[in-house]
């Protein structure tokens, strides 16, 4: 499965304890990734400063859903079952 542009859900949904450009301490969960832009894009994507976390994240079905919606629902009921 291909990332959907614009979709943003795995820099909005999830927390993140690795540093990102702009916030040293990572992100808390729900929170919007100050590198998303407002079209819901990586503003650091292919840089070397990109968290592994995030570069390593792959788009799967299960994780992603059918949609945007979808997927924040479901990557926040995650975040939710394993914090």
């Amino acid at each position: 499965m291909e990332c959907r542009l614009g979709c943003g859900a795995c820099c909005i949904a999830p927390s993140i304890s690795s540093p990102i450009p702009g916030m040293p301490d990572g992100k808390p969960a729900g929170v919007r990734c100050v590198q998303l832009s407002d079209d819901n894009l990586c503003l650091i994507f292919g840089r070397a400063d990109r968290p592994n976390v995030c570069s390593d994240f792959k788009a799967t079905i299960d994780v992603c859903g059918s949609s945007n919606a979808e997927a924040l629902w479901i990557i926040t009921s995650l975040e939710t079952q394993t914090s």
